[in-house]
């Protein structure tokens, strides 16, 4: 990573460069003054959606649930629970498969709760079926390791 990183906004979706020591501190977006890095999950749009799973410099796992779903509402405070401990080098976000079905069309999401890693533009893994917290940290630590050899 250089001394900048390219975050977008999952409020707004404008695309904001952060430098990396600041990643921890932090940062709002430029724009709407949204938190750029929380340690909390985040609700996504099919924009925004779009945008962040592009070319993002930092991990993005997006949690793919619908409102009818009983194991997503069950897994929902253990995906709080990682975005805890994963901030501020991944974050979360959720995106209800109900309200944008075309998103999940097109990442071939067949059953929920799903989740995929996203860094740079890829896809770095998938994760199916409600998991605890200490699953879904391990999951995307195990992903981010193989990534970086």
């Amino acid at each position: 990573m250089s001394d900048a990183a390219r975050l977008t906004c999952l409020t707004c979706g404008q695309a904001n460069r952060v430098p990396v020591a600041r990643l921890s501190q932090g940062p709002k977006c430029g724009v709407c003054g949204a938190a750029l890095v929380a340690h909390k999950v985040a609700e996504l749009d099919s924009a925004s959606h779009a945008k962040a799973t592009r070319g993002d410099d930092l991990p993005l796992l997006v949690d793919y649930w619908a409102p009818w779903c009983g194991p997503c509402r069950m897994m929902a405070p253990e995906f709080a629970k990682a975005a805890q401990a994963l901030a501020p080098r991944v974050r979360l976000a959720k995106l209800n498969t109900e309200d944008h079905p075309s998103v999940s069309q097109q990442m071939g999401i067949r059953g929920i709760p799903a989740l995929i890693l996203y860094h740079r533009g890829r896809e770095l893994g998938r994760l199916a079926g409600a998991r605890p917290a200490a699953e879904i940290v391990a999951f995307v630590q195990g992903k981010l390791g193989a990534a970086a050899r």
